[in-house]
């Protein structure tokens, strides 16, 4: 109860501070609104097209794998979907989340941090504000069953267990769960231009009020979870003085109590966040129509009042920062930005070089065949490319090379983390518009061009949407980088002039009428002057970097307009490929069952010749849009078996497909002529080598052999002889005449004849076999047979024949 108290009584206190500041904010931001609306103006619009609902019917990923329950402190099979929302439900099995029950729980991933070891885990365990520490060299308090674990890791709430059994399960659920928090983690609409910056701006004065300057690693989520991480900040260390030194036990039991009290009381605190900010919100809104009024009809005057108070003001605080901009900000300037360009050029062209491959397989493909229906099939499967977190994973890895080291300690950056999942999320949208370009295009192109004219009409298509993206990626590229040096080197500056700069300016209210005073405000217009103290030294910055062109960065002279207005009438709509050109085999989607079975974009693994994995792993099945990832087809056929079951050898496929292995190229060269021999099983023996009895005229150029125990009391009435490339069966003509110890005698009889014949004519021929022989002379499985000696100069090849009086069988000569 005491602990109750005390928790709600801190909430109440912050957010009736922050929310003094939100409405504040609300009027500025609102004024601010307002005023561009008026005035116009904006930056050049973009090459690329835009789609409003890009995930509609569609989600992320699902599959089971084993989770540790607190509650029984065992391991059990679960479940798990993501839906278009981002966030992981957790169900009992695949079948109840077909039969639309209830989920066993839901992981929203704001603020997570996915981890692929125990080690890594056990690090940030130790790290973390507790006194429960462990030493090095202990045991950890959780024993994962296999080597692949899965662990979703917050500061204040319940950590997550999850462990696989492959490795390349474990890569794309690692994949996902990052994909996961990186959305999550990008929670502030910006599309809201009056509450987005409202909260952010008094989130911000409300951490500098308190000492807090520069970034933030946990301004993740929505805003009440961000409310409830601002709440936990000075709460959680107030907690772990009280609670901890009274907990009992060992030390793997007192972690695990403290982190279960940990996530109780994050959970209240964000219910009380969540009511109080949307009470907040709604106050706010109550008041817009009444400001907003006010706001048009003196628009004028507030702005004359606010450009007086900003020369008051900005002949304080200029020359103060911009003597600490020469000596403590400048010098540091280009290195700053240095550190941003490298990794963050690098993803970009990582998503160029992967959109590039993508649409080239397309074309291709088109070429071969060009086919609506085809069309529509390729087109279906690079539509959600920018949403496969598998496929960019290789984009945002350039990005995690981000170091800022040496600079987060002078700039009082507490983590680049902030700047690498900005960029991530940019490179996906910029992944997401070309495609969406290309598909617009395409859809154009396809509704009135067939054959050869679509191919064509491709290739242009490709060649124009990459001119864009170029175009795009560099103008977002320089924002990010002029925004990310904002964030980094405002902060600092605010720091270290508040001091001598925040006593003068209480004075400044005295110069602003009392009826603007809700939309002027002196705190916002010493960040302003600050602002702009800087922002020229910024932009030169920038500009600089793109005229060396290192970076494939366009200068500011190149701005192209809206040279291509026709391509912004196409539309921003998603494009249902299967249902137009009918592409791939889609489920009509509708109602609750269609929401359930929504189309996915990452697949299923799915490892031919190795039985299915049990627990509904997401081994099993292959996905439902069929889209392997990048690689994955290689890394399925070495993971083979190296022996295939006997049958697989002996039965042959009428299209066998494009060889995968060196044995398959051999066989395809040289068909295999496979014999079933039938014993007894008593009898022991095993043969080595068999051959069939041949007429005259029948070639053989490659013989095996395999045994098959049958009945001794159920002879076999004939002999099944299998060609790999032209599944035709022969049988014996007369199957009565022998008995089995008679058909064995015969055939090892004729095998040794044969043998004494082949070392008799090629002894010494093949270590010398020819470079520029003929395909039908050379074998590569390394015999060559006498009978084709002859072939280059001009003779036709002989037949080994046969003649034996025990077994008569006619072989059928496969089409090579």
């Amino acid at each position: 109860m005491f602990l109750k108290g005390v928790k709600a009584a801190r909430t109440r206190a912050i957010m009736k501070e922050f929310g003094t500041i939100y409405e504040h904010q609300y009027a500025v931001a609102l004024f601010n609104s307002v005023r561009y609306e008026i005035e116009g103006g904006g930056t050049p619009q973009t090459q690329l097209l835009h789609r409003k609902d890009p995930l509609k019917n569609k989600s992320i990923f699902s599959g089971g794998l084993f989770q540790y329950l607190e509650e029984s402190k065992k391991w059990r099979s679960r479940f798990l979907y993501v839906g278009d929302t981002y966030n992981i439900g957790l169900y009992e099995s695949k079948a109840a989340h077909e039969r639309g029950l209830h989920s066993k729980g839901v992981i929203k991933c704001a603020g997570y941090k996915a981890l692929t070891s125990m080690e890594e885990y056990l690090g940030l365990l130790n790290n973390s504000p507790s006194d429960a520490k462990a030493k090095a060299g202990t045991a950890p308090f959780l024993k994962c069953p296999t080597q692949y674990p899965l662990i979703l890791w917050h500061p204040y709430a319940r950590h997550h267990y999850f462990c696989v059994m492959t490795e390349k399960e474990q890569k794309k659920w690692h994949a996902v769960f990052q994909d996961c928090v990186r959305h999550t983690n990008n929670g502030l609409s910006e599309e809201c231009k009056v509450s987005t910056p409202a909260f952010t701006d008094a989130l911000r004065l409300y951490r500098q009020a308190k000492g807090h300057y520069g970034t933030w690693d946990m301004m993740c989520g929505n805003p009440p979870q961000i409310l409830a991480n601002l709440v936990m900040e000075t709460l959680h260390p107030e907690l772990r003085t009280l609670i901890v030194p009274r907990l009992k036990g060992k030390l793997q039991q007192r972690q695990k109590d403290w982190m279960l009290i940990s996530d109780a009381v994050y959970r209240q605190v964000l219910s009380q966040t969540q009511t109080q900010y949307e009470a907040l919100v709604q106050a706010c809104e109550v008041e817009r129509p009444r400001l907003d009024a006010a706001l048009r009809t003196d628009m004028d005057q507030i702005i004359t009042s606010k450009e007086h108070v900003t020369g008051k003001i900005r002949a304080v605080v200029l020359p103060r920062a911009e003597q600490l901009l020469r000596s403590n900000v400048q010098p540091y300037i280009n290195s700053i930005l240095e550190a941003l360009m490298e990794p963050t050029s690098r993803g970009f062209s990582e998503v160029r070089d992967i959109l590039f491959r993508e649409l080239v397989e397309v074309t291709k493909n088109t070429v071969n065949d060009s086919s609506k229906e085809k069309l529509g099939e390729h087109m279906e499967k690079i539509s959600m490319l920018a949403f496969h977190p598998v496929k960019m994973q290789t984009c945002y890895e350039k990005m995690e090379m981000l170091n800022l080291e040496g600079l987060q300690q002078r700039f009082d950056i507490s983590s680049p983390s902030v700047f690498i999942q900005r960029a991530q999320i940019l490179m996906r949208q910029q992944m997401d518009n070309a495609v969406h370009t290309f598909e617009q295009l395409v859809r154009q192109s396809a509704e009135e061009h067939s054959g050869e004219d679509l191919c064509k009409t491709l290739q242009r298509s490709q060649d124009r949407v990459l001119k864009k993206y170029d175009y795009d990626s560099s103008s977002v590229r320089k924002k990010f980088f002029r925004e990310a040096l904002l964030q980094i080197i405002i902060p600092y500056m605010l720091k270290q002039l508040s001091p001598s700069c925040s006593p003068d300016l209480p004075r400044f209210k005295e110069l602003i009428f009392e009826d603007f005073s809700r939309f002027i405000l002196v705190e916002s217009i010493f960040e302003e002057v600050v602002l702009q103290s800087v922002t020229k030294d910024i932009m030169m910055a920038v500009k600089e970097a793109a005229v060396q062109r290192r970076h494939n960065l366009y200068r500011d002279s190149m701005v192209l307009t809206n040279s291509d207005p026709n391509l912004h009438l196409l539309g921003d709509d998603t494009i249902d490929w299967a249902g137009q050109f009918g592409g791939v085999k889609g489920e009509r989607q509708g109602g609750e069952a269609g929401n359930r079975r929504r189309k996915q974009i990452v697949s299923m693994i799915h490892l031919e010749g190795l039985p299915p994995l049990p627990y509904e792993s997401c081994l099993e099945v292959p996905g439902v849009d069929n889209i392997p990832e990048e690689n994955e087809g290689q890394d399925v056929a070495s993971e083979k078996p190296e022996s295939p079951e006997p049958e697989e050898r002996g039965i042959l496929k009428t299209d066998p497909g494009s060889p995968d292995s060196i044995d398959q190229i051999r066989h395809l060269i040289n068909p295999v002529l496979e014999v079933v021999v039938p014993a007894s099983e008593e009898d022991g023996s095993e043969l080595t080598n068999g051959v069939l009895p041949l007429e005259q005229g029948d070639d053989v150029k490659y013989i095996t052999t395999e045994k098959e125990t049958m009945p001794r009391q159920s002879p076999t009435k004939g002999l099944s002889v299998t060609d790999e490339t032209s599944d035709v069966t022969g049988q014996s003509s007369d199957t009565d005449l022998l008995e089995d110890q008679q058909t064995i005698s015969a055939i090892e009889s004729a095998i040794q004849q044969i043998e004494i014949a082949v070392q008799e004519d090629s002894d010494g021929e093949f270590p010398q076999t020819s470079s520029n022989s003929s395909q039908n002379h050379h074998d590569d499985s390394g015999f060559q047979s006498p009978a084709n000696e002859n072939v280059e100069e001009g003779g036709e090849p002989q037949p080994i024949t046969v003649d034996t009086e025990q077994v008569t069988l006619t072989l059928v000569e496969g089409v090579i």
